[in-house]
């Protein structure tokens, strides 16, 4: 694959800045509150650039820290910490760095009726097309309780959040770990408590993997903000073992918060990572992840509707599968409740290793619907794995769910593979099928040769029956099919997404 082919950015943008401060008051969203009208960050009236040529300058509050891509660009670095307002605008010749721990805000404490007496909240909003790049392992971003992110791109025109390396034009279709993520943490219930206290409670807080910020209260309709049309490539680090960062990390955010057409591409861990919270998923694409695709902790209670993952045909770590979803802390009665509908996991095409494609373990009362996973004959992965005794007695629900691996079920040492089996097919767990021969196809121009790309349906998915996912759970839409891609003529995963297809000159954000 060829490295990130920046082009020259010829919008304008005349969206306001301001970096005043907002007393006491809680986060509102755009629209609402003091958003200043004045001349800040779109360089309003400022003749633009020469195509491939960098822009002059930065624009007001954003620190001017060289060029970047052979000179064609200018880097402007974001405040290491961001109080107040602050627009990221789209300006031609224009990208923007991240450096070190950069916080949206101040962590304001669990209850947001008592905001942490001295800390200001931050509303970071970016716009459509703008790129931002980390340089190392520590270089991420976080968005801490009580501030919100509203980054929205278009389906034509996303954000994308990656590394300096692939700005320069250097990383391959194996590259990753190349700067930190992205960092939400919010105020909603976790199954992280003091002794002797039961979630959900406002003292359930934990601290978010890779980082010092803590997370979670008892706040279920939290609102962090916006994610939309955004790309995360390269990101995800190693702090100390068992200590990472993902392209996406989502700790204790609310269901008040949109997470929609939300790409994690090339981790060097888990694409997204979720502890605890309530919040709802729709349109994830996760291709490449070293670790596991989708992986949850500490009680998350949300749901995830349309979703591809695509292993790497290898990986560095053990242990990388599409689901690994788990309660933690073990034997906790404030268990794991993820919900999911219509997700296509494909497992990796060479014969390696690896732990199941959907594993469940400590305490997790999963509902998987409407899905498909998927793995070559070749590969040693079962398609199902229950890790443990607690998860059987949760009574896991799978509806609708077409497994084509070669072993559907993972002979585990705690829940042997008779047992997971009887799980499996149960008389309320409805329409599964573990024996199918997949006849998913690839997307037209897909060129990638280390990562499987067949998540199209075929005739074989098609003829599943579908379950009634609004039934199962409100957020979730009416489908009459399995599957994240019905077929090749739905292509909702097209346009803002890289690594699934071919680039081309109309499109070039399809190159990573």
């Amino acid at each position: 694959m060829t490295g990130f082919k920046l082009t020259t950015l010829l919008a304008l943008s005349a969206s306001a800045l301001t970096l005043a401060a907002c007393g006491s008051s809680e986060v509102a969203s755009p629209g609402e509150g003091d958003f200043g009208g004045g001349t800040g960050g779109g360089g309003g009236g400022v003749t633009p650039p020469a195509p491939g040529t960098p822009a002059a300058d930065c624009p007001t509050g954003f620190a001017n820290v060289g060029v970047v891509a052979a000179g064609t660009l200018r880097a402007c670095q974001l405040p290491t910490t961001i109080t107040g307002n602050l627009t990221v605008p789209l300006r031609a010749g224009t990208i923007y760095s991240i450096s070190g721990r950069t916080e949206v805000g101040n962590d304001r404490g669990a209850d947001p009726a008592a905001p942490v007496a001295g800390t200001q909240q931050g509303i970071l909003t970016i716009e459509a097309g703008v790129r931002l790049y980390g340089s190392g392992g520590s270089d991420y971003l976080l968005v801490n309780r009580g501030s919100q992110i509203f980054a929205e791109g278009t389906a034509t025109n996303p954000i994308i959040f990656t590394s300096r390396a692939n700005v320069e034009g250097t990383t391959t279709e194996n590259s990753q770990g190349q700067w930190g993520g992205v960092v939400i943490a919010g105020r909603a219930p976790t199954a992280v408590c003091p002794v002797g206290v039961t979630a959900p409670n406002i003292a359930c807080v934990g601290q978010v993997e890779g980082t010092s910020a803590n997370y979670g209260g008892n706040s279920p309709t939290d609102n962090s903000g916006r994610l939309r049309y955004v790309q995360i490539r390269y990101s995800g680090f190693e702090i100390s073992p068992n200590n990472e960062l993902q392209a996406l990390t989502l700790a204790g955010v609310g269901s008040g918060t949109v997470i929609d057409h939300v790409q994690a591409y090339n981790s060097s861990d888990d694409g997204i990572e979720i502890f605890g919270g309530t919040v709802n998923l729709s349109h994830i694409v996760i291709n490449g992840a070293d670790d596991d695709g989708l992986d949850t902790d500490t009680g998350w209670r949300g749901g995830a509707q349309f979703g591809i993952i695509t292993q790497r045909a290898t990986a560095v770590t053990n242990g990388s599968r599409g689901f690994e979803w788990s309660a933690a802390p073990s034997g906790t009665a404030f268990y794991a409740q993820p919900k999911v509908s219509n997700w296509t996991i494909v497992g990796r095409n060479a014969a390696v290793a690896a732990d199941a494609l959907l594993t469940l373990n400590t305490g997790t009362q999963p509902t998987i619907i409407n899905s498909v996973i998927t793995n070559p004959s070749t590969s040693a992965a079962a398609c199902l794995d229950i890790d443990d005794a607690q998860t059987v007695t949760n009574a896991p629900v799978f509806r609708s769910v077409f497994f084509a691996c070669n072993r559907p079920y993972e002979n585990d040492s705690n829940v042997n593979a008779v047992a997971t089996e009887a799980v499996f097919i149960n008389a309320t767990n409805v329409g599964n099928t573990a024996t199918g021969v997949s006849s998913m196809t690839a997307p037209a121009g897909a060129t990638l040769t280390a990562q499987s790309l067949a998540f199209i349906n075929g005739a074989n998915e098609t003829a599943v029956t579908p379950a009634n996912a609004p039934a199962i759970y409100s957020f979730f839409t009416a489908v009459t099919y399995v599957g994240a891609v019905r077929n090749a003529a739905d292509t909702w995963y097209q346009g803002w997404t890289c690594g699934l297809q071919a680039a081309n000159a109309a499109a070039p954000s399809l190159t990573c």
